[in-house]
């Protein structure tokens, strides 16, 4: 029996995962353990600020992945100060960073939110060759959904690709991508999933960043919470999404894999997927 195009199309997606890493203390040695050419993305913490974020992204640059920073709005000056940063970031031979607010309460300089951000960077004439931004599926904690629609739509003009924020739910997820599109933005959409990490850790994180739907909607599911509570993997949602995949309707891109920095547990999970995938009988 042949592989399906949806089974063709996880593969490929799986192959091809981007990896999201905290820079913290040890993150590196675990991204080494990577497939060489992997995209790693480097976050941005408004407490260890922007050099944190390209510090480690030079360091894995270094390893001969293919890394993109995040740069949060709030954190920058001013135009000189975006401009070293672009300059930094061309210098260790990125091309692609990842637009986002930021989550510090005021803004450094005159940059409030990624779409300030990313037409200062073509104002300068500097853009990267390749701009993510982000995309809510559910509520965001802060800001009201009008405003997060408004802004996806501004945004997308000055992007090349989005990627979605956690959501657990796959039907929120897929009605979301359906609304996208039906609101004209057509650029890639990388599907954004936790790893495999420790379920405390992603409950926490979880809570802390707004994603109350998600929350709300693993309560109402009979035995899923226990689940999360003993073993939590990305294959549940991927078999949900999975009528979705090859859809060229929904322009899923691929997987944004969430580590939270548990790179190897995420990376093993994945080899054993494309591995159960492989064993498809020809």
């Amino acid at each position: 029996m042949e592989m399906s195009e949806t089974t063709r199309t996880l593969q490929r997606h799986l192959e091809n995962a981007r990896f999201e890493v905290l820079p913290l203390r040890g993150v590196v040695e675990q991204v080494g353990n990577l497939p060489e050419g992997t995209t790693v993305t480097v976050t941005s913490s408004p407490k260890k600020g922007v050099e944190a974020t390209l510090d480690v992204a030079a360091r894995v640059r270094g390893l001969g992945h293919h890394v993109v920073p995040h740069l949060a709005a709030r954190l920058l000056t001013g135009p000189a100060h975006l401009a070293a940063v672009l300059d930094r970031i061309e210098g260790l031979g990125m091309t692609e960073v990842f637009a986002v607010a930021g989550d510090s309460a005021e803004p450094a300089g005159p940059y409030p939110d990624a779409l300030s951000l990313l037409r200062a960077m073509e104002e300068l004439g500097r853009r990267p060759s390749r701009v993510g931004i982000t995309g809510y599926p559910e509520r965001h904690a802060f800001i009201p959904d009008a405003t997060t629609i408004s802004a996806m739509s501004e945004k997308a003009a000055h992007a090349d690709y989005i990627v979605s924020q956690i959501c657990y739910d796959p039907h929120a997820l897929a009605s979301w991508v359906k609304d996208v599109r039906a609101r004209g933005v057509v650029l890639p959409i990388h599907i954004g999933v936790p790893g495999v990490v420790d379920v405390h850790r992603l409950l926490r994180i979880s809570l802390k960043i707004g994603l109350g739907e998600s929350m709300r909607f693993l309560r109402k599911q009979h035995g899923v919470v226990t689940k999360l509570l003993t073993r939590y993997t990305p294959e549940e949602l991927f078999d949900e999404l999975s009528p979705h995949l090859a859809d060229p309707a929904y322009g899923i891109a691929g997987w944004h894999f969430f580590t939270f920095n548990e790179v190897d547990r995420t990376d093993r999970w994945r080899q054993d997927l494309l591995a159960r995938i492989g064993e498809v009988p020809a």
